[in-house]
């Protein structure tokens, strides 16, 4: 079998890893110079929306996923005709409007922030005298790591944040004190079956995420029935195939759904050294059809830390006992062979605000001196 894969960044190249223990060939397709999955597989260089290479894409592979949710409506389609696109549109289509994302969550009975359309300076203006300050405006399509959102915390700044997204269809959410976010991935398989992961408790600066950790500390077991009951509810609704991810905003025992992503998420990467089977291996079991594997933990505790801008210095990293992770995702190291901590290295150029790495570690029980050592090695990770 041959799995087809839109995007070449690092997402791809670990579901790439996971695909070639699975017995799994990939080939990608990615505009860009160089990627991070061509260290796993074949490309093919063209914009998404080329016609000749999404025939040969549709050609050479059984079944197409992606790595991202932006993909074009048109390249799904034409793929669609010849060879199945999983997750399946329905997916795509929800996740790409956060409109139509917010209308379909309110719909199925899953608590979000209140929520208004805006479509210029009017709309807008109505919509802040509903919801009120503080609220936050978004685009509607488009938009990652904290870009295409602007903060509103008067009334008056309703003109100028119309100007900052230019004049975009947005919508306005309500601002929520929350006490943490975390994020719940399930996985659901072609005949339906679904398995989830533990809520993992995740920390941002700057739009960025930066440090996850599960089990998710400080998430009542209350909250982590709920989510992880929305999040199978979501994946039911929208017969989805493969990994979903649902982020939460999360205060005492409620919960309010923030976003979806239909694909393996940053958040879970800690999941390859924490779980029997990782988000990666099971998104393509779920795709190709394939028995989805357990999901239980391995190890009591892990945290992942984002490399944010630049990559740790690798030597460091091997004096602190770190094992760096070769372009077929095994993991090796110089120092002891007990190792509790790896380093993902994205091989990316770095440049601010660019993840081109992560650090996970995971044992029975983590030395909080131990993590915060690293997490200091690590630049863009926070320190506990």
């Amino acid at each position: 079998m041959t799995l087809g894969i839109l995007g070449g960044g690092q997402l791809g190249w670990m579901l790439g890893i996971a695909a070639r223990r699975l017995g799994i060939d990939c080939v990608f397709l990615d505009p860009a110079e160089s990627c991070t999955a061509d260290l796993i597989g074949d490309r093919i260089r063209a914009d998404y929306d080329d016609p000749r290479a999404l025939a040969e894409l549709a050609r050479r592979c059984d079944v197409v996923t992606y790595e991202f949710e932006n993909v074009p409506a048109n390249a799904a389609a034409s793929l669609a005709e010849t060879v199945p696109v999983r997750p399946g549109w329905t997916s795509l289509e929800t996740s790409q409007d956060r409109l139509v994302e917010k209308t379909f969550l309110a719909r199925n009975g899953v608590p979000v922030p209140a929520f208004r359309a805006v479509d210029d300076l009017p709309s807008l203006e109505a919509a802040v005298a509903g919801i009120g300050t503080p609220s936050i405006l978004k685009t509607r399509h488009g938009g990652y790591d904290g870009k295409g959102q602007v903060v509103i915390r008067d009334p008056a700044e309703s003109s100028d944040a119309i100007e900052r997204i230019g004049g975009r269809p947005a919508i306005l959410e309500a601002m929520v004190e929350f006490d943490l976010e975390a994020s719940v991935l399930v996985v659901r398989g072609a005949d339906g079956t679904t398995r989830s992961w533990p809520p993992i408790r995740n920390r941002h600066a700057d739009g960025i995420l930066r440090r996850s950790e599960c089990p998710a500390p400080g998430v009542p077991a209350q909250a982590e029935s709920a989510m992880i009951e929305h999040a199978t509810r979501i994946a039911d609704a929208l017969d989805h195939v493969g990994v979903l991810t649902v982020e939460f905003f999360v205060t005492g025992d409620q919960v309010l759904a923030n976003e979806i992503a239909p694909r393996v998420h940053n958040s879970g990467h800690l999941t390859i050294e924490f779980s029997e089977t990782d988000q990666f291996e099971n998104h393509v079991r779920a795709v190709t059809g394939r028995e989805l594997g357990p999901t239980d933990a391995r190890h009591g505790r892990a945290i992942m830390l984002n490399a944010i801008g630049d990559a740790p210095s690798t030597g460091i990293l091997a004096d602190a006992s770190v094992a760096m992770v070769d372009a077929e995702g095994a993991a090796t190291t110089r120092a002891s062979p007990v190792v509790d901590a790896v380093y993902h290295d994205y091989r990316k150029n770095p440049r601010p605000g660019r993840k081109v790495g992560h650090l996970t570690i995971a044992s029975d029980e983590i030395d909080a001196t131990r993590s915060d050592a690293l997490a200091a090695m690590v630049p863009g990770a926070l320190v506990d």
